[in-house]
This record gives structure tokens, C-alpha cells and sequence, in this order.
């Protein structure tokens, strides 16, 4: 597997697990808003090897219970299933981040309970999905499918979306709601890097995003990030 990335330990990204995460090469979008954007290109020069992380992961059996597969995208990976299995062998959970893609592989690696956790991208509502995941006439079947697969609670998992003040008004995250029905949803800000593609973004203005936290606290199951529920 093409790994560019490890962070070898980390409290928050997988719930309630410490786990150490694994950024893989190569995306089949082009957000204009990534932090990863290095991240994007298929390109295969100083790689981590499979040996090093798989030394690692044998070695901290007793201090971590979980890895966290990030990117780019993982499912672009060919040899990604058996990558996971590996890992599964040394009894290790797995959390998946993934854009709902490739559906065929996400709903392989469920039925045959190779992943833990899936967190799920939803980028945009369908109509403005080409100009945030910056692809011209995306396909938008295999997200669709993938969000329905994970709403039937076959493995633990959670929607989220990053919020950009020039690509998200609070219809559109109202609109995902009613998408995603019951899942839940975290919203996190977007926020400006020297790495996202588009400099011209901007995250979405406190007092604007206090307003859309007053909307949405009466769904239980909608969180923005870094703002306390009551």
C-alpha cells in the first residue's frame, strides 16, 4: 500500500481508542478546501514502508487498540483489504475515513467486519458536490449508496462535513440532514493553510456559525465541532 504518512499516536481521531494513523497517496477527488493536498497526486516517492509500520504496530500492541486509515483516499488503494487484514491479525481495530467512492469496497469491507469504524465525507449536497469535491460531473450513485449502507448500522460509524463559507449556507447542511436521517453528523470549520488548493476560502464567521449551532440544536444527533451542546 502506498503510505506517505504516520503519526504514531493520537488521543482524538478514533473515538475512544488510541490508535496511530496512516495517510495513504493518491485521491480520486481535488478538494479545493484540503489540508492533505499533498496528498492528492498519485505520485510514489518517499513512501513509508510496510515493514516499518507493521513493526511498529506489533511492538505497541499494549499501548494502542486502533489505526486510523486516512489519505488522500484509502479505497483507491488496491491492496488496501489485505493491508486491513494484516493489521486485524494483530487484533488491532480499524477506522476508516473514506468519500464513499468506491462503494464496492467499502461494502466489502463491512460484510466481512474488517472495519470498525467508517467516517464518511459528505462534501456538499449533490447539486454543488462537482464544485466542492472538484470534480466536473461526479458520478454521485456510488456516494449515495454508500451513505444508505452505512445508515443500515453494520458498523459503527459518522458523517461529517466541512464547512466553507463560499461553498455551505445552513440550507444545504439542513438538506444533508435530512440525507443522512438519524446518523451522526459533525460539522468542522473549515480552516485556511498554506496546503488547501484554493487560497481564496475562507471558514465560516463566528457569529454566522453561532446562528446555524441555535438551528441545529434540536437535532441530537448534529454537532459542530469545537462548540459545546446544551
Amino acid at each position: 500500500m502506498n503510505i506517505a504518512g504516520f503519526e504514531k499516536i493520537s488521543l482524538q481521531d478514533y473515538p475512544n481508542h488510541i490508535s496511530c494513523i496512516i495517510f495513504t497517496q493518491g485521491c480520486n477527488m481535488k478538494c479545493p478546501f484540503c489540508q492533505n493536498s499533498t496528498l492528492i497526486p498519485f505520485c510514489f516517492n518517499n513512501l513509508v514502508a510496510e515493514k516499518e509500520i507493521f513493526n511498529y504496530l506489533e511492538n505497541r500492541k499494549g499501548l494502542l487498540n486502533g489505526v486510523t486509515i486516512s489519505g488522500g483516499e484509502p479505497t483507491v488503494q488496491k491492496d488496501l483489504k489485505e493491508f486491513i487484514i494484516k493489521v486485524k491479525q494483530i487484533g488491532l481495530d480499524i477506522k476508516l475515513d473514506t468519500n464513499g467512492m468506491n462503494f464496492a469496497l467499502l461494502k466489502d469491507l463491512i460484510e466481512n467486519k474488517l472495519v470498525d469504524y467508517v467516517a464518511m465525507d459528505i462534501k456538499n449536497i449533490a447539486k454543488k458536490y462537482d464544485y466542492t469535491s472538484g470534480i466536473v460531473n461526479l458520478n454521485m450513485k456510488n456516494i449515495l449508496d454508500s451513505i444508505n449502507l452505512l445508515k443500515q448500522n453494520k458498523v459503527d460509524y459518522e458523517f461529517r462535513t466541512t464547512i466553507i463559507n463560499e461553498h455551505h449556507n445552513l440550507q444545504d447542511i439542513l438538506e444533508i440532514i435530512g440525507l443522512i436521517g438519524d446518523s451522526n453528523y459533525y460539522l468542522q470549520n473549515f480552516k485556511k493553510s498554506k496546503n488547501v488548493l484554493d487560497k481564496n476560502l475562507n471558514e465560516i464567521p463566528e457569529e454566522k456559525l453561532l446562528f446555524w449551532n441555535e438551528i441545529l440544536k434540536k437535532y441530537k444527533n448534529v454537532y459542530i465541532r469545537g462548540i459545546e451542546k446544551e
